[in-house]
């Protein structure tokens, strides 16, 4: 069953990779921003296997979004701990 919250995500996710491509020049100024940016598309990648899992094959693609979730986070976490980790000489 496809819910509607799940496609709204989705197609805010895809206006948001749309902003990401028009603006990746700026982007690129961020610290680390390759690691951010693949951030966003695993847990896009996500979105969209959450809608997907409504038509077929819901049990694996259910486990892939999942696993998506998880390496998002993963992938957000280590752009924090290199952005804002722990730095030589902090105390």
């Amino acid at each position: 069953m496809i819910q509607e919250n799940e496609v709204v995500t989705a197609l805010l996710g895809i206006g948001v990779l749309i902003f990401i491509i028009a603006n990746r020049l700026q982007l690129k100024r961020l610290p680390a921003s390759g690691i951010l940016i693949a951030g966003f598309y695993v847990l896009l990648t996500g979105w969209i296997l959450t809608v997907l899992e409504g038509f077929f094959l819901g049990k694996l693609l259910n486990f892939l979004e999942h696993i998506c979730y998880a390496g998002s986070a993963a992938l957000v976490a280590a752009w924090c701990w290199k952005v804002f980790g722990k730095k030589e000489g902090w105390r």
